[in-house]
């Protein structure tokens, strides 16, 4: 079976995903499993298609970036499918791992994609840096902080971290956190 899969980081790609979607039909795939994650996060769905594939099937993906994060990820990715007796197939750039060439250029261009992946990030890290030295970088909005009364307010009616962290939509370690300052400015007063 013809098993496809396409990813986008963001909702802004959606339409490099409907483009994924409508390559892999072309190509005869019977499912397509799609997932909008970033390459960093949780991806349960790649996870569940992984799980799926069966001995004769071929994972079929369009660009090796949509498929794993780094050389490491790609190389266990490729292991995994390899154990289950499942080929791969890189439409985008050739890669067919029923071939010795096509393992070769599965390393070599994964090794690129990764290099690529870690330029952009050093890129990003200094526009950062030259940003906040202008002044002009502001980073996001604290929106826990901006909660700070409610998380007391709740927390005074005995209700549990957790449950304040639900009920504002915040992380549980932001309202940890509010509440320890308010404990160490009693403390200090």
């Amino acid at each position: 079976m013809l098993i496809g899969y396409a990813r986008a980081s963001t909702l802004e790609q959606e339409a490099g995903l409907a483009a994924q979607v409508r390559d892999l039909k072309a190509l005869g795939c019977e499912k397509i499993v799609t997932e909008q994650t970033s390459a960093v996060g949780p991806r349960p769905r790649l996870d569940e298609v992984l799980e799926f594939m069966r001995s004769g099937d071929v994972f079929t993906v369009t660009k090796i970036d949509r498929l794993a994060r780094s050389v490491l990820h790609l190389s266990a990715i490729v292991e995994q499918l390899k154990a289950k007796g499942v080929e791969l197939r890189i439409v985008g750039a050739g890669i067919d791992t029923t071939t010795p060439n096509g393992k070769l250029m599965l390393n070599v261009l994964g090794s690129v994609a990764e290099f690529e992946r870690d330029m952009m990030l050093e890129r990003q890290r200094e526009g950062i840096a030259k940003a906040k030295a202008e002044g002009r970088y502001k980073g996001r909005a604290p929106t826990a902080r901006a909660k700070s009364d409610e998380v007391r307010e709740l927390a005074a009616t005995g209700a549990s971290m957790g449950d304040i962290a639900k009920r504002l939509g915040i992380g549980k370690g932001s309202v940890h956190r509010i509440l320890k300052a308010t404990d160490g400015a009693a403390s200090a007063a």
